[in-house]
């Protein structure tokens, strides 16, 4: 498991949106044919939120076991592999800057067809239409944060209550929900 590390809360910065899509390319480069697709998510794919300035990054793969043989794949282009992490049916990796060990790039990879991919996605989609809800998840970030400056995991699990309500909604409104 990766170390806690201090937690950076910044104002939304537009070029995340950029710098996502060209980790992207690194990632479709790296991992085709089997990268189908990747979703900017989490807090830097939502305008105007403040965030830790990482990406988060998913990944959707044709499969699992493709992407473990290609573990060397995404260490060659900078990214610690975590494999499951915790999560079953997840495969975590990050990428950290060299000289100063800061995290810039979190991947969350998935294969098609996870009911991961869709809770995600409506997360990042519900906060991107309900600015309201975007400013109260805000203002939680705002307050974990003072809680747990130097702590990223304790930070992550103070927020978690809230994103769990956010995730709720965000299902409800899917068609068919």
């Amino acid at each position: 498991m990766p170390p806690p590390f201090k937690v950076e809360l910044v104002e939304h910065d537009p070029r995340w949106a950029g710098a996502a899509e060209a980790e992207a390319a690194i990632l479709h480069a790296a991992l085709d044919p089997i990268l189908l697709a990747v979703h900017h998510i989490g807090s830097t794919a939502v305008p105007g939120l403040k965030a830790k300035p990482i990406l988060d990054l998913m990944p959707v793969v044709s499969g699992l076991r493709g992407l473990d043989r290609r573990e060397t794949d995404l260490e060659g282009v900078g990214f610690t592999w975590w494999g499951e992490f915790g999560l079953p049916g997840r495969r975590y990796a990050t990428k950290d800057e060299p000289r100063s060990g800061r995290r810039l790039v979190q991947l969350h990879c998935y294969a098609i067809g996870s009911p991961e991919i869709v809770r995600h996605l409506a997360v990042r989609d519900y906060l991107r239409r309900r600015l309201d809800t975007a400013a109260a998840y805000e203002r939680e970030k705002v307050r974990c944060h003072a809680l747990h400056p130097d702590d990223s995991h304790q930070y992550g699990a103070c927020k978690s209550a809230f994103i769990d309500a956010v995730e709720a909604a965000a299902l409800a409104e899917l068609p068919g929900a």
